[in-house]
């Protein structure tokens, strides 16, 4: 397959994109029908960061971050870089600061990686969010072809250049170019029946009661002692 690097992408309104990292991982996953998140291996390197931005999707051969560095110049402010391997991955740190300093240049918004980082401590220093699936410090050659903005395999999701990345202490779920606007939607309408619940609960109300769980638990044959 001919490897490529593609400049040019479809972006989302960057209102979207704020209003998806405030609506934040769990409520999209859930809303969207409990699709587009990725592994569980998949865990940020810091804690208290929410953001949300256009993909664009790197694949590197395995050991290799040349494809990492031909991606800066594609990306614009507000984008996530998400990156991909092929073959093993968690043995090498990918991206450590420099890399992220050309990132933070461009206005990219944070990382997904599926793989290996390194400097992580200065990456919290720096302020530049990250999720990966593995931390190492072991470096990469720079001399192998692979892909920017090709669709890309990442920690088990399917994520194309422009789909959007919505990142948080939860993990990383994925929203589809062409599902923005429902997800968007469907997302407000949970937020709004979340806030109704948390009514609900502070009013004293039990979820036993107000979910109809007494009558699954009855039909489970459970008994109140």
């Amino acid at each position: 397959m001919e490897r490529f690097v593609r400049r040019e992408i479809e972006r989302a309104d960057p209102a979207v994109c704020e209003e998806f990292a405030r609506l934040g991982v769990a409520t999209v996953y859930e809303a969207q029908g409990q699709t587009g998140y990725m592994d569980t291996r998949m865990r940020p390197i810091q804690q208290g960061k929410s953001v949300c931005g256009p993909a664009v999707t790197v694949i590197c051969p395995a050991g290799d971050n040349l494809m990492i560095h031909a991606a800066v110049e594609c990306c614009q402010p507000g984008d996530i870089l998400v990156v991909t391997t092929e073959g093993e991955s968690n043995r090498h740190g990918y991206l450590g600061d420099l890399l992220a300093r050309s990132l933070m240049g461009r206005g990219v918004r944070g990382l997904i990686m599926d793989g290996g980082v390194r400097d992580t401590a200065r990456l919290r220093e720096m302020g530049f969010p990250v999720w990966s699936t593995a931390v190492a410090c072991a470096g990469t050659t720079k001399i192998k072809a692979g892909w920017v903005n090709a669709p890309a395999v990442c920690a088990g999701s399917l994520v194309e250049g422009g789909d959007l990345i919505v990142a948080d202490d939860d993990g990383v779920v994925v929203v589809k170019r062409t599902d923005i606007a429902s997800s968007l939607e469907k997302s407000k309408a949970r937020e709004r029946k979340e806030e109704e619940t948390v009514k609900k609960i502070e009013a004293g109300q039990l979820g036993v009661d107000f979910y109809g769980f007494r009558e699954v638990l009855a039909k489970l044959g459970v008994k109140y002692l």
